[in-house]
């Protein structure tokens, strides 16, 4: 039987990397991941780009584990020798845009999901997602999901972590930041020139500390990623723009990280896009870890953003691939990934179920 669901799941595989999916361009790999459900005669639901389904015993007295990953891709890079959209097969691994990230993973997923869709009496209801606009972090992905599945208690994310245990995720925050000083011709003096006012302030974000480190996630990591200044030669612009990339640990809420930056940092302004990209975790001593571990798998923490950020359930990490293919030129993950990831997770619920 896993066999026969590993094969599917790489047919399946197949035919989502030759259907263009980009964020917000999901519609015909939905159609695909319906009709897997169709064969299977599992009833399911779709809302916008996302699909999802209950195993067929669902209990409203017990908890409800969430198994998600994406169909989304994020567009092909100039770097791509193969076709980003064949499935190329070549000495084990299967090539293809969303192969590794998260195809690889879905597929795995669903073939899970089907595998204990019809049993009886498990410890836990299980509901599936597979979630649309996970690359662009959109408002009609996972997020949007929430209010219309059952409410979730734990949750498994399949993204590439070579089937290790990510018990832990950073949050982001991304910050508008601005430098200002006096405009004024090029040639003529000025001692407060907004460019040259930056250079202090760049030096605080580079040397800038947060005090708490997570022991799972380390330190809080802020970079500033992108300048904006000037408009032509002559003229000494009024204003620096910034943009500040902060990876937040599980020791801080957004919000944290937000009023300190605020009360703190030497910009003239400075502003959050958003507070919802939450660090995520689930506690070492969670069945789901245990079971994990007692198959051999070990734990870590991921620097990489994934649809976890919008749980605020435990929720862990979990898939086949390896998250540092992702978003490279000629992804590929190896067949052999999948038809592991497939028997882990199987064997991983069945601890757990």
């Amino acid at each position: 039987m896993i066999e026969k669901l590993t094969t599917k799941a790489i047919a399946l595989l197949k035919q989502l990397i030759e259907t263009q999916s980009f964020s917000s361009e999901e519609e015909h790999t939905a159609l695909l991941i319906e009709n897997w459900f169709s064969t299977h005669q599992i009833p399911f639901k779709r809302h916008k780009n996302n699909v999802w389904a209950t195993n067929k015993h669902f209990d409203e007295k017990k908890p409800t584990l969430l198994l998600n990953s994406h169909h989304d891709t994020v567009k092909p890079n100039n770097g791509y020798t193969k076709d980003p959209l064949k499935a190329i097969v070549e000495n084990g691994k299967l090539f293809g845009l969303g192969s590794n990230d998260a195809g690889g993973c879905l597929v795995s997923l669903i073939a899970t999901f089907t595998h204990f869709y019809d049993k009886k009496n498990l410890n836990y209801n299980l509901v599936i997602v597979a979630s649309a606009e996970e690359e662009s972090s959109g408002p009609n992905g996972l997020n949007s999901m929430l209010s219309v599945i059952p409410k979730v208690d734990v949750a498994i994310v399949g993204e590439p972590t070579l089937m290790q245990l990510a018990i832990a995720e950073k949050g982001l925050v991304v910050f508008d930041a601005k430098v200002k000083g006096t405009a004024s011709h090029a040639a003529h003096p000025n001692t407060d020139n907004a460019i040259y006012n930056t250079i202090d302030v760049l030096k605080w974000f580079q040397d800038y500390k947060f005090e708490r480190k997570s022991p799972v996630l380390g330190d809080v990591k802020m970079t500033v990623t992108q300048i904006n200044a000037g408009k032509q030669h002559n003229a000494i612009p009024s204003e620096v723009d910034l943009v500040i990339d902060v990876r937040v640990n599980d020791k801080y809420s957004n919000q944290e990280i937000s009023d300190i930056l605020t009360k703190k940092s030497p910009c003239t302004s400075i502003k959050a896009r958003s507070l919802r990209l939450n660090s995520s975790s689930i506690p070492i001593h969670h069945d789901l870890v245990k079971a994990g571990i007692e198959l051999g798998r070990e734990t870590y923490g991921s620097p990489t953003l994934s649809d976890q950020s919008v749980l605020t359930c435990p929720s862990l990490k979990l898939g086949p691939g390896d998250s540092t293919r992702s978003h490279t030129a000629d992804e590929f993950i190896n067949l052999a990934e999948i038809e592991e990831g497939i028997i882990i997770y199987i064997e991983l619920l069945n601890k757990v179920l």
